[in-house]
């Protein structure tokens, strides 16, 4: 595979508008000539990472609309048709992120923004699936003739790191978001990369997420830009400013062994800031202290899935935040396929919380909560009571 390049500009700390044009300016002109993929009359999809409505703008949790915003002017420039398209994360309403994150202001300045979750569904098929020959996407996925992923540098529960590979995701439907948890993240990411083809990557590592992501991480302001043509090298590059070995990256591995890319830090040349010069360790999400509660035991089978993972974790932030820890006191929540044998012995069904369809067969055991993966209000419900508030998924899900 030929060498392919990244580029990495860092702004002033807190920048505004114009420093972050500049810099996403200066990253995609150092990646030489675009009008090969950005040419007139052509259809460019901007996809952002608008996970949930975050805690406020600068939290890292989602991508800056001024991110957006430059390229679709730099799109516009190049006579293409820029749009920012995003379906959020299962059991979440897309408008609501639009709504809190500045997006609405976009498109009262002219600039088209897209809740794909409002727009008609299409089959797309993968010919070369490894787990799956079709997905659940939508019809302006389908007829964009490139695609822009603009995700944010930041942590994840089980996939060690979100950006541009992962951050397409957002481009299924929200059933396929809960089939690929239960199918296998991983291969299914990567399934649909080689069927949609990206074209190029614009990372945004102005304020980023470590420990607990995706959602409810520590927020890191980085100042950074990155951008590449080839979104495993993107990939790799952050994960090495994260601090992250290409191997812990299991995600850009997989795309890199199915020929999507190159992790291969020799044929990647990295230009603008040395990486040496902006790397920063990332607190990992397995070493982020969620609560400290007496007699309370958080337990993840092995095989576990990323969906009911980040459920459980988010629920019991929600809970933290709405200043209710003592409802943990004594609980025990599971969550993954578990034997019998590995249910605890002293924990008294009231005190026993099975999440999701793998602790189904012993929901007499406990308090189970349904779905594949639940709702945020059904774990937060099975532990607070029915007074619990709705918060980080507010759609409903059915099995």
């Amino acid at each position: 595979m030929p060498n392919t390049t990244v580029a990495i500009i860092k702004t002033q700390p807190q920048p505004d508008f114009d420093q972050i044009n500049q810099a996403v300016r200066r990253a995609l002109s150092l990646l030489g000539d675009l009008s090969d993929i950005i040419a007139p009359g052509r259809l460019v999809l901007i996809k952002p990472n608008l996970v949930a409505v975050p805690a406020g703008p600068n939290s890292g949790a989602v991508t800056k609309p001024e991110v957006c915003r430059a390229i679709a002017d730099f799109v516009r420039e190049l006579g293409a048709t820029p749009v920012i398209a995003e379906a959020s994360a299962a059991g979440v309403d897309t408008e609501k992120v639009i709504q809190a994150t500045g997006y609405d202001t976009l498109r009262k300045e002219g600039y088209e923004v897209v809740d794909l979750k409002r727009t008609p569904k299409i089959t797309l098929p993968i010919p070369d699936g490894k787990l799956i020959s079709e997905v659940e996407s939508f019809e302006l996925v389908a007829k964009a003739d490139a695609i822009i992923s603009v995700p944010v540098l930041k942590t994840h529960d089980q996939t060690e790191a979100t950006l541009s590979l992962k951050n397409l995701k957002g481009l299924v439907t929200d059933r396929e978001k809960k089939n690929f948890h239960s199918t296998g993240v991983f291969d299914c990411v990567v399934d649909l990369v080689s069927a949609v083809k990206p074209v190029l990557a614009v990372v945004d590592g102005i304020y980023g997420q470590e420990g607990l992501g995706p959602i409810f991480g520590k927020t890191v302001e980085m100042d950074l830009i990155i951008a590449g043509r080839d979104l495993v090298a993107v990939d790799t590059v952050c994960g090495a400013i994260m601090g992250f070995a290409p191997q812990e990256l299991l995600l850009s591995v997989k795309a890199a062994e199915r020929g999507l890319g190159t992790n291969n830090s020799e044929q990647i040349i990295v230009k603008g800031e040395k990486i040496e010069g902006v790397r920063r360790r990332f607190l990992r999400s397995s070493e982020d202290v969620i609560v400290d509660v007496e007699n309370f035991h958080l337990l993840f089978e092995e095989g576990a899935c990323t969906g009911c993972r980040n459920t459980v974790l988010s629920s019991i932030v929600d809970i933290k935040n709405d200043g209710s820890l003592e409802y943990l006191k004594g609980k025990t929540v599971i969550a993954g396929p578990i034997q019998e044998s590995d249910l605890p012995a002293d924990v008294s069904p009231d005190n026993l919380i099975l999440v999701g369809k793998c602790t189904k067969p012993f929901a007499h055991l406990g308090k189970h909560v349904k779905g594949c993966p639940p709702n945020n209000i059904w774990v937060v419900q099975a532990i607070v009571g029915e007074q619990a508030k709705r918060r980080y998924a507010t759609e409903e899900i059915n099995d």
